[in-house]
């Protein structure tokens, strides 16, 4: 039975978040009657079109997912089970933000069928919280933590280093108490500074000075010393695990496999097509009554696209990808698939490896992981 995972996108948001992207979907107020009977509509239409598939993953993300009634999400769990088979260690994920107000609803939360949580702390002190804009304190963000920890079987926190003046002393000391809180999770990311941020203006005026590239290649490989000697090893360049807490529903998207996207600006990979939905919510709602569904777009991928896609999620992955068996998903030939003179440059630098038809980015690689998926990966 082929496998496939759900994307539940919820866009509300019930406070103002200077980094989100639905700050329009800010709401006092929800109209839950109108969005159950939407995203309803917008899952069956999916399940329409994907039967006897077996469902291995659902993950509710978006604006803030985790002050869903559980009513709702029950409900929509209830559907799921009704549209597609259920695999027997299915992963049901919410994301979270380590608000008091949204601890508050964990048990119901549980209750309802969520088994794993993942919460945004992003750092563990009030100051570097005020500079990354969160709503939260420390304090809130580690009591979120604790509750979740008493109501969900698997938990996952991120946090946010390589931020500016960050030595490695003072990560390895956060990285340490991060870890011996004991959650078989851990999403680490490195601070980057995108185009059109509060972040950018600030660098562009020099009130900020990134972190440079060679101190955050030396916290990027303290970091995997750190969890790999914790028993939680790296299987993704930022994402880290005890062997089995892998994140499911994440490896389907990095292992190029098909998962439904509904709900607002959602998007989704469903057998060679790739889905939007439209992202307004009041565009989506006027779709629902007109045809059913929330779709805005549905684009068939060319093999080429299909392959590039693959390789640029797939490589960063510990694993990496087997380019035999993608191959032979996509009726390509396998030289086609990357720059061979490319690959066996990087690998004399031990950037890369070839272990058999699998190739792999080593450690030493991953952190020149963008510049090398433009060589590597044939246009």
């Amino acid at each position: 039975m082929e496998a496939l995972a759900l994307y539940i996108h919820w866009p509300f948001c019930l406070a103002k978040c200077p980094y989100c992207d639905f700050n329009s979907h800010v709401r006092d107020a929800v109209d839950i009657a109108l969005w159950e009977r939407g995203l309803l509509a917008d899952m069956a239409h999916e399940a329409a079109l994907t039967p006897g598939r077996r469902l291995t993953s659902i993950f509710f993300g978006g604006g803030t997912p985790s002050l869903m009634p559980p009513a709702l999400v029950e409900s929509l769990l209830k559907a799921a089970a009704s549209h597609w088979t259920f695999d027997p260690a299915i992963e049901i994920t919410l994301e979270a933000n380590p608000s008091s107000v949204e601890a508050s609803r964990f048990a119901a939360l549980a209750h309802a069928g969520i088994n794993r949580v993942s919460l945004g702390l992003q750092a563990l002190d009030d100051e570097t919280l005020r500079f990354l804009g969160r709503l939260h304190d420390a304090a809130e963000g580690l009591a979120a933590l604790d509750v979740a920890q008493r109501h969900f079987a698997r938990v996952t926190f991120d946090l946010i280093y390589a931020r500016p003046d960050q030595t490695p002393a003072m990560w390895q000391a956060e990285l340490a108490r991060a870890l011996s809180f004991g959650t078989g999770h851990l999403s680490l990311y490195q601070l980057t500074i995108e185009p059109g941020t509060r972040f950018a203006t600030l660098v562009r005026e020099g009130q900020l000075i990134p972190l440079d590239d060679d101190a955050g290649a030396d916290l990027f490989a303290l970091t995997r010393d750190m969890t790999a000697a914790a028993g939680l090893p790296a299987y993704e360049i930022s994402n880290h695990a005890r062997p089995g807490e892998e994140s499911r529903h994440n490896l389907t998207y990095w292992r190029y496999g098909d998962y439904a996207g509904i709900g607002p600006g959602a998007h989704g990979r469903r057998t060679r097509l790739a889905t939007t939905r439209h992202r307004k919510p009041e565009n989506w709602l006027s779709a629902i009554d007109r045809t059913g569904h929330g779709l805005q777009e549905e684009r068939a991928l060319g093999a080429g696209e299909q392959a590039s896609e693959a390789l640029l999620m797939g490589l960063r992955l510990r694993e990496g990808v087997d380019l035999a068996q993608l191959a032979a998903r996509l009726h390509l030939p396998a030289e086609t698939l990357i720059n061979a003179d490319k690959v066996r440059f990087y690998g004399d630098l031990g950037l890369v490896t070839r272990h058999g038809d699998r190739l792999i980015v080593t450690d030493r690689g991953m952190p020149l992981l963008d510049a090398l998926l433009g060589e590597l990966v044939a246009a």
